[in-house]
């Protein structure tokens, strides 16, 4: 049933700059063919999550990372690679993925929020971040799993 996973690693994030910096570490250890699968209610920051991914990916600060809610997919050149933005909170169900282009974006790095949507899609190798409010207004509450254990826990370090 391929590789063993880690176990799961939770981190307390403060602020919208921990989250930040979190999905800055993801950008750099991510690589084409990964998934990172963003769990959690709405409100509970993911779309924060893949737009701080997105712009440390790209290197690029003020890049414009509009929210896939309604086109369902954005898709961004990256250095190396591509990658795809999906929201999948409007999708019908798993069978209309082949639509969204699944396969080919599979190619680069996606990040899905609502990844429940993907049905038996979701790749088991995937890296897992289920999020969730924090304390405060801004802090978070992260949950990561997946990925083998040298990226987790190199994700998992607060630098």
């Amino acid at each position: 049933m391929g590789s063993p996973m880690t176990s799961p690693i939770t981190l307390s994030l403060p602020d919208e700059a921990a989250t930040g910096a979190l999905a800055a570490r993801a950008a750099r250890l991510a690589r084409p063919g990964d998934a990172i699968l963003l769990d959690g209610p709405l409100g509970a920051g993911k779309s924060a999550f893949a737009r701080a991914f997105l712009r440390a990916a790209a290197g690029n600060p003020a890049l414009e990372v509009p929210s896939p809610t309604f086109t369902l997919v954005q898709s961004y050149e990256l250095p190396g690679s591509m990658a795809h933005h999906m929201d999948l909170y409007r999708l019908e169900g798993p069978d209309a993925l082949p639509e969204l282009g699944w396969e080919e974006a599979r190619e680069g790095i996606v990040l899905v929020e609502w990844p429940e949507r993907l049905g038996p899609h979701a790749p088991g190798d995937a890296l897992r971040i289920s999020l969730a409010q924090g304390d405060a207004p801004d802090a978070r509450n992260a949950i990561l799993s997946g990925w083998d254990a040298p990226r987790l826990n190199a994700l998992a370090t607060i630098a």
